[in-house]
């Protein structure tokens, strides 16, 4: 019986998850509950996890009480409009899905990276088929020397390879070290960010003219993707759409 290279390899991944579950019991990405396999939620954390689902506000994500037309923007994008074109999130930022995204940037679970992006891509398929490039929110090289890794690169990389379109980190540099943006305003957060992209000029040939999917794990008052967005258009990009795992939500907690 033949066997090719790539089932091989595929088992030989199988083989590996295994023996990872038996070291290391599979646990729910949000409260830690044992589950049949990794990068799952338990039933009682998804029964909780707040989705957010059609009708919402294209430009940002907010959602709805009810249906209030297909193009209807919410409140926040009228008065407020963002430099980028269009955002999809996956969940209301909460302690379901706040947790996970925490789990990820502080506590080491970068297993749990491919389980967001997963959800994140089909929050973003109506985005997927226009954009040309997958760019992460960057890391300053001080704090990616610290942390050891960019949550959000990590997130963009699988989900470019789920949607089909390049990867490119390269294409914005974080040149300013920011304070962490948790604990302040929003007009603290938007002035701590000023500045602090760049698209290097080896960069622009690649970005002029294409489209940009801007991936990050969280969009709280949206200072920092603003600003990336920001710099990616003065760099050449003709739209910039953006994917989150998690979005807050006034009033909703």
């Amino acid at each position: 019986m033949r066997v090719s290279l790539g089932a091989l390899g595929t088992q030989f991944v199988a083989a590996g998850r295994r023996l990872v579950d038996l070291a290391m019991p599979p646990a729910c990405m949000a409260c830690g509950r044992p589950v049949a396999e990794s990068g799952a939620l338990c039933a009682g954390c998804w029964g909780r996890l707040r989705l957010i689902e059609r009708p919402f506000c294209p430009r940002l994500a907010i959602p709805f009480g009810y249906d209030i037309g297909p193009d209807a923007l919410s409140a926040e994008a009228i008065a407020d409009p963002p430099p980028f074109a269009r955002m999809r999130a996956v969940a209301v930022y909460d302690d379901v899905s706040g947790p996970i995204v925490q789990a990820l940037k502080y506590h080491d679970r970068t297993e749990l990276a491919r389980s967001m992006a997963g959800m994140m891509a089909r929050a973003a398929a109506d985005l997927a088929e226009a954009a040309d490039l997958v760019v992460p929110v960057p890391l300053h090289r001080g704090r990616l020397w610290r942390r050891r890794f960019n949550q959000s690169a990590m997130i963009a990389a699988e989900v470019a390879h789920r949607i089909g379109r390049r990867h490119a980190p390269e294409l914005v540099a974080r040149i300013k070290a920011t304070r962490r943006q948790v604990g302040l305003k929003a007009a603290e957060r938007a002035a701590n960010v000023q500045g602090a992209f760049r698209v290097p000029a080896e960069a622009r040939f690649d970005l002029t003219g294409r489209r940009v999917l801007l991936v990050d794990d969280v969009y709280t008052t949206g200072a920092t993707v603003k600003a990336v967005t920001r710099a990616l258009l003065r760099g050449g990009a003709v739209a910039v759409d953006v994917v989150v795992f998690a979005r807050v939500v006034e009033g909703l907690g």
